[in-house]
């Protein structure tokens, strides 16, 4: 089973309006990016599953992803975003997870550098909601930002959490800037994918540079807390200076020469199918 973890799709119209969420988030689409669109690429390539996720400027409403997986249940995994700042956001969990089917949701503290946005006491009733609603969390973050998620990932150690594009490693700053997200190993219920690798890269294909990081964490958290993910549908990979689908799934099984084929099995849908218990579904 292959299965991509990581794919932002959207629409442009009245039913699917797109807008801010993130405070002062500007960038706009110019053009739909489609669950149409991504399902011929993933028909191409033979992926099998994708979690789709929700765009920041695609309002707070995850109406799209949401009937785009409920009208591809065998496809599409739908993951929402949820406003941190909202007093009655426990209540949009419990919607958005009981009445549309989102299987969970992604944060971005690293838009909110002035507080820890996720450990308001305001959140205490999101957290209670997510955990008894057993919902899996991703987040969009670096790692001046893991304290947040290791105070989660103790606090609820049954909850399934994934760290977002590797923790965002900054090439340019010394290694020991990287060990907060390397550090998150610790807790089993923390996993990592392995996407955006081009955007931290200053190479060409396989991104050599950004190598040492993905090492660092393959060997903290092992293959089996591994995940693989892309970003964007069809030809919105290139337009956003992204790989195509096909170099994606090349970098996990040619790219990385450090792994076996086991370990590429599982980060490209073994890790993902027990994250997302899809073979309890299957």
């Amino acid at each position: 089973m292959i299965v991509d973890t990581h794919v932002h799709v959207w629409e442009i119209s009245e039913r699917y309006p797109v807008g801010p969420t993130a405070p002062n988030w500007s960038s706009l689409p110019d053009e739909p990016g489609t669950a149409e669109e991504l399902l011929a690429e993933m028909d191409e390539q033979k992926v099998d599953r994708t979690v789709l996720v929700q765009t920041s400027w695609s309002t707070w409403d995850n109406g799209y992803i949401a009937d785009s997986a409920a009208r591809w249940p065998d496809r599409f995994i739908g993951h929402g975003l949820i406003d941190p700042q909202d007093p009655d956001n426990a209540d949009h969990v419990r919607y958005w997870m009981e009445e549309r089917g989102l299987a969970g949701f992604r944060f971005h503290p690293m838009y909110y550098p002035d507080e820890k946005v996720l450990l308001t006491p305001q959140n205490e009733a999101l957290w209670e909601t997510i955990a008894e609603l057993d919902a899996v969390i991703q987040f969009h973050l670096s790692a001046d930002f893991a304290d947040q998620v290791a105070t989660i990932a103790q606090r609820y150690p049954d909850l399934r959490l994934l760290l977002d594009h590797l923790g965002y490693p900054r090439l340019e700053a010394p290694s020991e800037a990287f060990d907060p997200i390397v550090e998150l190993s610790r807790f089993p219920n923390v996993c990592v994918k392995v996407s955006d690798v081009k955007g931290r890269s200053k190479q060409g294909f396989p991104y050599s540079d950004v190598h040492p990081y993905i090492r660092r964490i393959h060997e903290a958290f092992g293959a089996e807390r591994l995940l693989w993910g892309t970003g964007y549908p069809g030809h919105h990979r290139t337009k956003h200076n992204w790989p195509t689908l096909e170099e994606e799934l090349a970098l996990i099984r040619e790219g990385l020469d450090f792994l076996d084929e086991r370990e590429k099995a599982m980060i490209l849908g073994g890790t993902a199918a027990r994250v997302w218990r899809l073979e309890d579904s299957a």
